[in-house]
């Protein structure tokens, strides 16, 4: 199964995927039946969750019902234990939207809740995370996960996530990083796609972010508050929900 989905993350474009996989998955679900782990997302219990990853597929990763990953069961735990993200109403712009999410989000929010991507089939809005498409101070929560490696100008969109977010509002802004470095990679230099991979991690990755990535976000004005998940969850709740205890969760309030 490892080496399966590891050709498929390499080989089927990325739109393509998201089309396909939750059909794929309601037939492939029905063999992971248990209670073993749980998925804060969509509350489903399995024997355990599939793996998942490009290069080195992690074992337990993706719920095969509505397809999250650790860092979408994190942010899921992260809104309803310290934000008032759940209230209905909010006015939410989603970039690159995650499937795990949509449905509940959209149901929450309803037409507050805005999707903007330049390529995703799940985005309403085209839009460039450069020189996002909306007034200043029009958001009261922004959504923007594992896009900042990808883009030309990371800075520039952390500002524009900014610009139109409200006073007092918030953006999760997760993105791969590599803690045991300290600053942030980068080398336009490296052309080939192996070597970029290599590099970065994948081929499609502008760079390979540091420790240095708190810091980074904090260079648009923005307040960075870092939620680590083995501080503040324990090892049952860890293992259950099957989180990266490594990972660090970014909240850049304005």
């Amino acid at each position: 199964m490892k080496k399966i989905i590891s050709w498929v993350l390499r080989n089927i474009p990325r739109p393509v995927l998201q089309l396909i996989t939750p059909v794929v998955m309601f037939f492939v679900r029905i063999f992971y039946t248990g209670n073993k782990v749980e998925c804060t997302v969509c509350s489903s219990t399995y024997s355990s969750f599939l793996p998942y990853g490009r290069l080195t597929p992690r074992q337990n990763a993706l719920c095969p019902n509505c397809l999250s990953l650790e860092r979408h069961r994190l942010i899921i735990l992260y809104l309803k234990n310290k934000t008032d993200f759940f209230t209905p109403g909010k006015q939410v712009l989603h970039i690159a939207p995650e499937h795990c999410f949509l449905k509940s989000f959209e149901a929450l929010h309803k037409d507050g809740y805005i999707t903007g991507d330049l390529y995703s089939p799940l985005a309403k809005v085209k839009m460039d995370v450069h020189a996002i498409p909306f007034p200043d101070n029009k958001f009261d929560v922004v959504f923007c996960n594992h896009v900042l490696e990808h883009v030309t100008d990371d800075r520039l969109a952390v500002r524009e996530i900014r610009r139109v977010l409200k006073p007092g509002g918030f953006a999760i802004l997760q993105s791969p990083a590599d803690y045991r470095v300290e600053k942030t990679y980068e080398d336009p230099s490296i052309t080939d796609p192996l070597e970029r991979e290599k590099a970065f991690g994948q081929n499609d990755h502008m760079r390979l972010f540091g420790r240095d990535y708190g810091q980074r976000l904090g260079e648009s004005g923005l307040r960075i508050d870092q939620y680590e998940v083995a501080k503040e969850l324990s090892k049952e709740q860890i293992e259950r929900y099957r989180l990266d205890k490594g990972e660090i969760l970014y909240c850049c309030v304005k």
